[in-house]
């Protein structure tokens, strides 16, 4: 049977088990409502040794290989604030590792080490308002001007961005050549013409400040260029494969917390004399979940350790086939991460949408899935009388429910989307 975790993995993953229960768990509620975690996560974490686990010791890690972070993004849903665990798998997992890679030794030790050490606060600037899948089509653009560039444009959905100390961002050096006229570059957050729009109000991820910001006339050395100059989508598209791949693993475990909830609930709750996990219906329900969920994290497995082994084992870029695979199952769980929560808070009935029940069930799936786990609802635009007996779903989005405008369909026990 493939095992790919050691003793050592193991008494990592109890210090995060221990930080994700213990030491943020406690504050959930009240983080959610303020919508953002305290700085001192971030250093509590480098203290613990869980941000750079899995990266050299010459760079401020622990000279781990991959399996710690997978072990550390499979942990930290615990929290159950998925908000929280996103921001420090960004600090650790996507604005960071392009440093490792391709990074000088100065700005692994201006920027990397105190990064992984909680002392610095990480982002990663790539999306815009006019540009997110289409990563080439990104506007923001970086000037040469003597011994410095000038940074000029705006970033977007930005997780960390209102309280970061520099971002990793993507920048134009050469418009006219599209993908092939990226760059990276290390930009301190306390430059002249660096600021924050506004932060981002958003439906779950509540824990997690996620920010707009621009760039006006920012002057940067060249020193803080990441790599060569034109060569950013490239090393994007490598790093990419680190991003996905451990948001796989924290969903795996996310939709486990959210299932073992739902199993709880059905097996104390009684309807109509009996448990609801003696009905034939949710017991076949909850079985096809947990083999959803049991394939993903084996297609995780494998794709964990192919990159382990191209990245930390023979140390060469990663290889088609394990970018090809990475891909699958980020397309895979993205689906997963939907359905797989909506169809357990099923279970639950009205439960599934309350906050304050004192299960992690709630909030696992508000995070990973707000818009998709509560129920259906009476849409805004009809009244009860005009409800049949099929299902209709409302054109009018959730958003505009408080003041929606008319509705021409004919509904019949009608739901808003």
């Amino acid at each position: 049977m493939f095992q790919p975790f050691t003793e050592e993995h193991e008494h990592f993953r109890k210090t995060v088990r221990d930080f994700a229960e213990k030491e943020l768990l406690p504050n959930a509620e009240a983080w959610e409502e303020s919508e953002c975690f305290p700085n001192e996560v971030f250093k509590r974490a480098g203290e613990l040794g869980i941000l750079g686990a899995h990266y050299p010791e010459e760079h401020g890690g622990s000279g781990g290989d991959y399996w710690f972070s997978m072990v550390k993004a499979e942990e930290l849903p615990r929290c159950q604030m998925a908000g929280t665990t996103m921001g420090l798998l960004v600090q650790s997992d996507m604005a960071t590792p392009v440093i490792s890679d391709i990074g000088t030794k100065d700005q692994i030790e201006e920027f990397l080490v105190p990064a992984l050490a909680g002392d610095k606060i990480a982002a990663l600037g790539v999306t815009e308002p006019g540009a997110g899948s289409d990563v080439s089509a990104i506007r923001t653009t970086a000037r040469k001007d003597g011994d410095d560039y000038v940074l000029n444009g705006s970033k977007t959905y930005i997780t960390n961005g209102t309280r970061c100390d520099f971002v990793t961002l993507l920048a134009k050096t050469n418009p006219e050549a599209g993908a092939h006229g990226c760059s990276f570059f290390l930009v301190p957050t306390n430059l002249d013409g660096f600021g924050v729009s506004r932060k981002l109000k958003k439906l779950g991820n509540k824990s997690s400040d996620t920010a707009e910001m621009f760039l006006e006339d920012v002057r940067i050395p060249k020193r803080y260029l990441l790599g060569q100059e034109n060569m950013a989508f490239m090393y994007l598209m490598q790093n990419f494969q680190s991003e996905r791949l451990i948001a796989c693993a924290s969903t795996t475990a996310g939709l486990f917390l959210a299932l073992e909830d739902a199993v709880t609930w059905a097996r104390d709750r009684v309807v109509f004399g009996k448990p609801l996990i003696k009905r034939e219906y949710w017991q076949q329900k909850l079985v096809d979940l947990y083999t959803k969920v049991e394939a993903g994290k084996s297609m995780t497995y494998r794709c964990a350790d192919q990159y382990n082994h191209e990245k930390y084992v023979v140390k060469q870029p990663l290889s088609f086939e394990t970018v090809k695979l990475i891909s699958m199952a980020k397309v895979s769980w993205r689906k997963s991460a939907a359905r797989s929560p909506t169809s357990a808070s099923r279970s639950t009935a009205a439960r599934g949408i309350w906050t304050n029940t004192g299960s992690r069930a709630p909030g696992v799936i508000s995070d990973w899935s707000a818009s998709e786990a509560a129920p259906p609802r009476p849409c805004a635009t009809t009244s009860p009388s005009s409800w049949g007996s099929e299902d209709v779903l409302c054109p009018v989005p959730s958003w505009n429910r408080t003041n929606p405008p008319s509705c021409s369909i004919a509904h019949r026990r009608p739901r808003c989307r």
